[in-house]
């Protein structure tokens, strides 16, 4: 028997209108049917009553069996059979509808059947041919399809397992770049470990006199992503990103300037367009419609920043416009109240000028003293010198977790730990971090943490202040005004408690939405994912560029994030970026606003390419080839 003949068909299936009907709608007994016969006549199932409830483990049939696009789901082998088209439902049935439905007679064969309303884990990206049906869902990716999957990770728990083999960067084109980061063994495959500095430590007394471990380009091991690693599909990711599709002097772009700013997804577009077309207002303080969509947009939006760094609450997430003014909010409001003369702020070597100008400002304000952990060769803190500035006189540690010029990550867990032994507050810079790394500020264990959004395919103009309950609550308002004040009067003001009472006057709202949207996006994705594509092509870059002669890397520490600071003999910096840009590939040429750490390394600019998620080998082979030629003009 034909698996068609095992199916109603529409005709048979749907209730007429004249017959009092749903036209939409299928009856109890034929909605009956229709499930179990589907789910019995999957390929490699048995047949009978005892086969219901075990689609699931099928992900071959089940992938094939939906009409899913082939772009946004991992492929499960040989097709299925194909099926005749299930009718449309015009409604996707909800608990109560089920329960209703099983106390009509419905078979108990029913009940195994689980209907999730939305895709969890492969929800349908905005760039693709759906999305004017997801435009309207801003808020999140809703399925456009009239059955939805079940959660897809409960549904196919070891899916990896019946995965064909296949490559696993899949945008590896022919065997050249098939010789990439993936099979290096050699000890240029440095960062295996990527991010390991940052994770949580068990705590135990910090022996400035033990051994300090040589930062060397050795390979390491990284079973924490080994273990969530899952097919990353750039080419599919990079049609999310319209303006990829640009020319710059003629060539195709290629944006390889991910640390100065990054490109923005169609989902993020689309969110800000919608905003404004059907929320815009002002928040909190108007009692009509558009302002209460605005005000849950705002919030929504605070609430994945929350989730997006693990965060206890929402009361501890301020939205500002970047980290720079995260940082001068700390510097200007706590920092006012809590240091005093001769107190010790300690920054590290390797700071953006955002992470220590303030400082500055604040240690001559007030007659405290501003200390500096100095970094070896690689570009790595050296953990031993720190622990020798750290005394009861430290009030302060405020140190980057990814150094915006050489790609360092530093050991941040440790070294909150540290600070916090001698009863230090600590200010995690995460702006170079948050696009790069899975961030979990409870982990972390710091006082302060704070971001930029367009660091992370958000809009310009918004960032993030993170800050733990008890240490926001003994920090005053910074700006007076509106929206953070509960009542004034001319002799008094009372204040919000946190985080209202940071956020003075109108905000950011649409680009708060707009940073809401970007961490959707990278939720969908994976930060492992990118973790692990970036660092492939970190490792791959890194090899391909030692290869040039008389080119030198700057900063070549053992845990890196995607940045490639570099100079080229016989030619300025400047010179080398206009060059890659005729060729339309754009990277930052200067100091970085990282003027001390490039002196460090007895450089004033250098070239930095850095990388972001849409980035592929093809990327680094153009760069390459430019920096190649560029060199052979020398002969």
């Amino acid at each position: 028997m034909s698996t068609s003949d095992q199916l109603p068909s529409a005709e048979t299936a749907l209730p007429s209108a004249a017959a009092g009907g749903n036209p939409g709608l299928p009856d109890v007994a034929t909605l009956t049917q229709m499930a179990n016969s589907f789910f019995r006549a999957l390929p490699n199932q048995p047949s009978g009553p005892e086969n219901v409830g075990t689609y699931l483990q099928s992900p071959a049939a089940f992938s094939s069996a939906l009409p899913l696009s082939e772009s946004h789901l991992p492929q499960f082998g040989a097709p299925a059979p194909s099926l005749p088209a299930l009718p449309s439902l015009d409604k996707v049935p909800n608990e109560a509808d089920l329960a209703r439905l099983s106390g009509s007679g419905l078979p108990t064969e029913v009940s195994a059947l689980s209907v999730s309303p939305t895709i969890s884990s492969y929800d349908i990206p905005a760039s693709t041919p759906k999305q004017d049906a997801l435009r309207q869902s801003p808020t999140g990716y809703t399925s456009p399809f009239s059955l939805p999957l079940p959660d897809f990770e409960l549904a196919f728990p070891n899916f990896e397992a019946s995965l064909p083999n296949i490559p696993s960067l899949p945008a590896l084109a022919n065997d050249d770049l098939a010789k990439s980061a993936l099979s290096l063994g050699s000890p240029l495959y440095f960062l295996e470990h990527a991010g390991a500095l940052s994770q949580p430590v068990p705590s135990a007394p910090f022996s400035p006199s033990a051994p300090q471990q040589a930062q060397t380009f050795e390979p390491t091991v990284s079973p924490d992503l080994s273990s969530v690693r899952r097919q990353f599909d750039v080419t599919s990711i990079r049609r999310d990103f319209p303006i990829l599709n640009e020319k710059v002097n003629g060539k195709p772009l290629i944006w390889l300037d991910n640390a100065a700013t990054t490109q923005k997804p169609q989902a993020v577009i689309d969110r800000l367009s919608y905003f404004y077309e059907h929320e815009n207002s002002n928040i909190h303080r108007a009692a009509h419609e558009l302002a209460a969509r605005a005000t849950d947009a705002y919030e929504d939006a605070r609430q994945k920043v929350a989730s997006f760094l693990n965060a206890t609450s929402t009361k501890e997430i301020v939205f500002v416009r970047g980290a720079t003014e995260a940082i001068n909010l700390v510097a200007q409001s706590w920092g006012r109240r809590h240091i005093q003369k001769d107190d010790e702020i300690v920054i590290s070597w390797i700071e953006h000028h955002a992470n220590i100008v303030p400082w500055q400002m604040l240690c001559a304000e007030k007659g405290a003293k501003l200390r500096v952990i100095p970094v070896d060769d690689t570009g790595q803190i050296l953990l031993d010198e720190y622990e020798k500035l750290l005394n009861p006189r430290t009030k302060l540690v405020s140190f980057t977790q990814v150094s915006n010029a050489l790609g360092t990550i530093t050991p941040a867990q440790q070294m909150v730990q540290m600070a916090h032994r001698y009863g230090a507050r600590v200010l995690v810079d995460g702006a170079q971090a948050v696009s790069h790394l899975r961030i979990d500020v409870q982990a972390l264990d710091c006082d302060f943490y704070v971001f930029s959004g367009h660091k992370v395919f958000a809009p310009t103009g918004i960032g993030v202040l993170y800050g733990k309950p008890d240490v926001l609550a003994e920090t005053p308002p910074w700006q007076g005004g509106g929206n953070m004040i509960v009542d004034v009067t001319f002799e008094k003001t009372l204040y919000h408690a946190p985080p209202m009472r940071f956020e003075a006057g109108t905000g950011n709202i649409a680009d708060a939405v707009g940073l809401g949207a970007a961490i959707a996006y990278l939720d969908q994705i994976g930060m492992e994912n990118i973790a692990r594509h970036e660092h492939d092509l970190l490792v791959y870059a890194t090899q391909e560029m030692q290869k040039i002669p008389g080119l030198c890397i700057i900063g070549t520490a053992k845990e890196k994030a995607g940045v490639l600071s570099f100079v080229l003999e016989g030619y300025k910096t400047e010179d080398v970026g206009a060059a890659l840009n005729r060729e339309g590939i754009a990277v930052r040429s200067g100091h970085h606003c990282a003027q001390p750490t490039l002196r460090r390394f007895g450089q004033e600019t250098t070239v930095r390419p850095s990388l972001a998620l849409y980035n592929n080998y093809e990327d680094i082979d153009a760069m390459i080839a430019a920096l190649r030629r560029l060199k052979q003009l020398q002969a």
